[in-house]
């Protein structure tokens, strides 16, 4: 079977059952602080799933592309990718747990013939908070699957959400795939990683709602939200032991191969290499056109190209080729993806930029660390002069695992190769010290994460749905003040602020931004209605609705107008009348990358 024969399948399998099918979403969540990429089909659906209504109805389907880097240093093993596509189907207050769980099986067991004894399932065990999912496990069971197939965790495995401190959560059932291995030990289940079992699909069951206190209440909308990993699966279905050996990685592997004939480039760093040129191709591709830098998107972008380059040089190949291998990727995917095919351009050029930068930052790295080495041989020889400069034990003179750390985070220098600068000059690597700093990286950088995604789904509450209206009445008035040729490229939302990125070519002007703000409290004094309309995409175009036309859209769009200001084609949430926004004003006004620029600003409470 090829990926697009599953694709095809797995949609039509739902569309037969009452599923509308909704297109792949950007890989940039809208108005969603939370999260810096889309990591999973609901992405694009929470307003629907918090019980806005759906302009398709309650059953939806799709297969959406997702970027998710929790697993980076996990890439180059069978499985884990940072790039994957999600087949995914929701109920939206429609049906729930025996008919979904029902609906997985089927299309497991009849359509992609896997036999029934090679799947396991996990369902929720119960705790303190929420009771055992009984009725899952006994769903399971009159589909066929037997006792020892059902295995009971808790919250820590089969508990979804909620994102953040409070919002929708609930217990989910996870099915794997049994390969058929011994069981490492006596617990082994599908919770060890000994590769025994692999997770392909996992149906989360939203009822429950976590208050402020951490109790749980009953959701009034029960949902159901599923997702399947498009590449795991066929990699089974066809028989293969780790996704490198489909079809979707071949292309890429077999050129690597021909590359690093007579280099030393280990079969593990060349999957990564594979895994992260598709998956930074789909980040430039993408319609909003992320360019690498040192924040948030951009800087995971960054992160994974000077890793491709890195393992290049490490080998001793040439860099040059990754824009040849981007290429591959575009080729196999523009079908599928018209946009990779659409932006082939900007993404080999932003490549090449990235490439170029990176070379000049491992120079000014190389020198930066024979600088330390000089002072380290300095430092050794006044040693000797002063009669102690035998090395204790006969142990080279090593070079501080903070110093070393300093290469790798300030200038990108890998530690692969400050190690080999040391050795040929005598020295060593405090490689303890550098793990003990690298460590203290990673937890600042969790714990900034944890921050960035405190909000999750309970952030989309009425301030977030009125700053959210903000937005849109921001874009009407730039439109307005700085030209037609100004549209949207990015937006981020949380509880205090607004972030709006927007195409422009050159710095906005006090004077200008004055009139912006002037502009969007003028509609807010004028408490106007905020009318929603449900219609087709083109009917929406043709009524001089905005929207980000290099997307795909469903048969059926929101369009949302505020009269005389703006009208858009969005999901929501939104407020009721502009009156409810208090008071607008800009914080900030900055470049955020080239040609685009950023707008902070903030609601505040009227002055009675």
């Amino acid at each position: 079977m090829t990926a697009k024969e599953l694709r095809t399948m797995y949609v039509s399998f739902f569309r037969e059952r009452g599923h509308r099918e909704i297109p792949s979403a950007s890989l940039l969540p809208e108005n969603d602080p939370t999260v810096l990429f889309t990591t999973a089909g609901m992405h694009p659906l929470v307003p629907y799933l918090l019980g806005e209504k759906h302009p398709l109805g309650r059953r939806l389907t799709d297969v959406q592309k997702c970027i998710r880097t929790s697993d980076i240093d996990e890439v180059g093993d069978d499985v884990h990718l940072t790039f994957f596509e999600m087949m995914g189907n929701w109920s939206l207050g429609d049906y729930f747990k025996e008919e979904s769980v029902s609906m997985s099986f089927e299309f497991l067991t009849r359509h992609l013939h896997i036999p029934p004894e090679r799947l396991a399932v996990t369902v929720f065990a119960g705790d303190e908070a929420a009771p055992a999912d009984e009725e899952t496990a006994q769903a399971w069971k009159r589909l066929g699957l037997k006792e020892e197939q059902i295995f009971r965790y808790g919250s820590e495995e089969n508990w979804w959400g909620p994102v953040g401190h409070t919002g929708p959560c609930g217990p989910d059932t996870e099915i794997f795939y049994d390969f058929g291995k011994p069981k490492c030990c006596e617990s082994c289940g599908p919770a060890c990683t000994c590769g025994k079992y692999v997770e392909i699909w996992n149906n989360v069951f939203l009822l429950f709602n976590k208050e402020e206190d951490g109790s749980l209440t009953g959701l009034a909308q029960k949902n159901v939200d599923t997702g399947m990993g498009l590449e795991r699966v066929l990699t089974i279905f066809n028989g293969k032991t780790n996704v490198y050996e489909t079809e979707l990685f071949l292309p890429l592997m077999e050129r690597l191969a021909e590359l690093g004939a007579g280099k030393e480039l280990p079969l593990r760093d060349r999957r990564i290499i594979a895994e992260h040129v598709r998956a930074v191709t789909f980040i430039l591709g993408d319609p909003r056109r992320i360019v690498p830098s040192n924040t948030e998107q951009g800087y995971i972008l960054r992160r994974l190209i000077r890793r491709i380059i890195r393992l290049f040089q490490k080998a001793g190949m040439e860099s040059d080729c990754l824009r040849g291998l981007s290429a591959i990727v575009i080729d196999q995917y523009r079908d599928v993806y018209p946009e990779l095919g659409e932006n082939r351009d900007f993404i080999l050029e932003e490549l090449q930029k990235e490439q170029a930068l990176f070379s000049r930052t491992l120079e000014e790295g190389l020198r930066k660390a024979n600088r330390y080495l000089d002072s380290l041989e300095a430092g050794c020889r006044n040693e000797e002069q002063r009669g102690t400069g035998s090395p204790e034990n006969g142990k080279p003179a090593m070079l501080s695992g903070e110093l070393a750390f300093r290469l790798y985070d300030t200038y990108g220098f890998p530690i692969e190769f400050t190690e080999e600068l040391a050795r040929e000059r005598g020295f060593a690597v405090d490689m303890g010290g550098f793990q003990r700093k690298f460590e203290e990286h990673q937890e600042k950088s969790r714990l900034a994460s944890a921050g960035k995604f405190a909000g999750g789904l309970a952030e989309h509450s009425e301030q977030t749905a009125r700053l959210h209206t903000a937005t849109h009445l921001l874009g009407g008035a730039l439109r307005k003040v700085l030209g037609e040729e100004v549209s949207q490229r990015g937006s981020n939302i949380n509880a205090e602020r607004l972030r709006f990125d927007f195409s422009f070519g050159r710095k906005v002007t006090k004077e200008e931004l004055a009139q912006v703000e002037a502009m969007v409290n003028e509609a807010i004094d004028r408490k106007i209605d905020i009318v929603l309309e449900e219609m087709p995409p083109q009917e929406a175009w043709r009524s001089g609705a905005i929207g980000i036309f290099s997307e795909k859209y469903g048969d059926m769009v929101k369009v949302y107008t505020i009269p005389g200001y703006s009208r858009e084609i969005c999901g929501g949430p939104h407020a009721g009348n502009t009156e409810e926004l208090g008071r607008f004003r800009i914080l900030k006004e900055e470049a955020s990358s080239a040609g685009v620029r950023r707008i902070k600003a903030v609601l505040e409470r009227k002055e009675i």
